[in-house]
Formats: C-alpha cells, structure tokens, sequence
C-alpha cells in the first residue's frame, strides 16, 4: 500500500513519517533518502534526518534515479520511505533531467510495488504565486505528481502545524 504524507514546510511530516512506519512494527525498512547536501544548512538538516532514523532503516541516498533504487529493493523490505518527493523534483530541475520521464517512471513502478511505500511530500501550492516561471513550472509540477500518487495511494495524510489528519 501506498502512503502520501503531505503538508507545508517544517510541518512536521518527515517525524509522522517515522512515527507512521514504526507505529506498523515492519521488520524491514529502507529509507529513499534524496537530500543533497550543497550548502551547511542542507547538511545540517541531513543529518538531522539521520540522527532520528538511527539504525531503523537501511538507507539508500539517490538524487535522480529514484525509480531504479525502488525497482532495486522493492519486495526486498516490507515498508520503504521515500524522503522527499520535493527535493526529488528539485534535483530533477537542477540537473536538468528529463522531469517528465523521471516523474512518469516512478508513477509506473509505484503502482506496481510489492513493498508498502510512504512518501513525503510538501504542499507548494497553498502560498502565493511565484513571480518567476522555473517556480511556477516547479510548483505545478508538484502539485500535478502530488496528485497522481493520492490517486494510488491507500492512505493520505495532511500535516498542518504538527498535527496529522487523515484525508484518504
């Protein structure tokens, strides 16, 4: 099954995540994990994600070629986190990936999985509008996959200011 958790930025949805797959006593668990550390801050904020999974998960770190990492491991473990589908899409735009073909690949073999599956994600589009149109591009882009995998997904979950409420 798969699991979207979305919500806005330092919502509190990357500790629901964990607190979600560990409350369903997985035995094995893989953590996707897609942050790049190009400045302090992100490094920072990386291993504050590490510190908190501990030992919990086998993780495997992919920036661009998540579907391959998912094809990789799926039935291997029985839950995998996918951390987050924001970064994700950034990486896609920042290397100038094909975005549509990556996002429509994991689409693909996200519909298929063996593996229960929970991905993060953020909701981009409850702000203003972006005044540039790489941003705009990028929000649409997120919101449009965002719903794609509600669609497949089993369960849903919003997190406003630390509260999770289920919406699917």
């Amino acid at each position: 099954m798969i699991t979207l958790i979305t919500g806005g930025i330092k919502s509190g949805k990357s500790s629901f995540a964990l607190r979600y797959v560990l409350s369903k006593n997985y035995r094995t668990r893989a953590f996707i994990a897609t942050g790049v550390p190009f400045d302090e801050e992100m490094r920072t904020r990386i291993e504050k994600h590490k510190a908190e999974r501990l030992d919990m998960f086998d993780t495997f770190e992919e920036a661009i070629d998540v579907s391959r990492v998912i094809r990789k491991i799926d039935g291997t473990y029985e839950v995998i986190l996918f951390e987050c589908l924001t970064t994700y899409l950034g990486n896609l735009y920042y290397h100038d990936a094909d975005v549509e073909k990556y996002l429509s690949d994991l689409i693909f073999v996200m519909s298929a999985m063996k593996s229960d599956m929970v991905i993060v994600t953020n909701e981009v589009g409850w702000s203003i509008v972006p005044e540039n149109k790489l941003a705009r591009r990028y929000a649409e882009t997120l919101g449009s996959v965002n719903s794609k995998i509600a669609s497949i997904a089993g369960e849903v979950y919003a997190v406003i200011s630390g509260i999770e409420v289920r919406i699917k």
